[in-house]
C-alpha cells in the first residue's frame, strides 16, 4: 500500500466530498499550489486510487492508506 502525505490526504479529502472535480476545483478546495495537487493527483492515479474522464478526476472505491504521520502515532511505544 501507498503511503499519503499531507497534500494526497488533502486531494483525497476534496474528491471525498464531491463526485468529479476538475485540476483548478481541487487546487482551490485544498489550497495548494496546482503543481503539488497534479503530482499528488498523478501518484494517486498511478496507484489506481483516483480516476479521471474528461480532466474531471473521482475517487475509486479503494481503501486509503494511513498517513505517513498517523502510522507514527500508532506506533508501540517502548
Amino acid at each position: 500500500m501507498v503511503k499519503l502525505n499531507r497534500v494526497d490526504e488533502q486531494v483525497v479529502a476534496a474528491l471525498k466530498e464531491g463526485k468529479e472535480s476538475t485540476l483548478q476545483e481541487l487546487t482551490e478546495k485544498t489550497g495548494q499550489p496546482s503543481k503539488k495537487v497534479f503530482k499528488s493527483l498523478r501518484k494517486l492515479f498511478e496507484n489506481e486510487m483516483v480516476d479521471t474522464k474528461a480532466r474531471k478526476y473521482r475517487l475509486l472505491n479503494v481503501g486509503v492508506t494511513q498517513s505517513k504521520a498517523d502510522s507514527e502515532e500508532e506506533a508501540p511505544e517502548e
